[in-house]
């Protein structure tokens, strides 16, 4: 039986989600930044932790600088 990630508790198989190749209990699955509950396949990942798509993957690892993208985005 597969431990989760967050807790490193048993994952039963009437609890589990599986998301980035693993199972988690479904309240353990939740964005590192604001943790917020997730479901599978409805978030990002970054170096094995799961984050909301918007707003906190974006503001943490999206692009940088004014407009976060077309010709205004540029930081000089």
């Amino acid at each position: 039986m597969p431990n989760c990630p967050m807790c490193e508790k048993p994952v039963y198989f009437a609890e589990k989600k599986t998301s980035l190749g693993r199972d988690w209990h479904r309240g353990c699955l939740r964005c590192n930044r604001c943790n917020k509950v997730l479901n599978s396949g409805q978030h990002a990942e970054h170096e094995g932790k799961p984050y909301c798509n918007m707003p906190c993957y974006s503001a943490l690892f999206g692009p940088k600088g004014f407009g976060h993208g077309g010709t205004e985005s540029h930081c000089y």
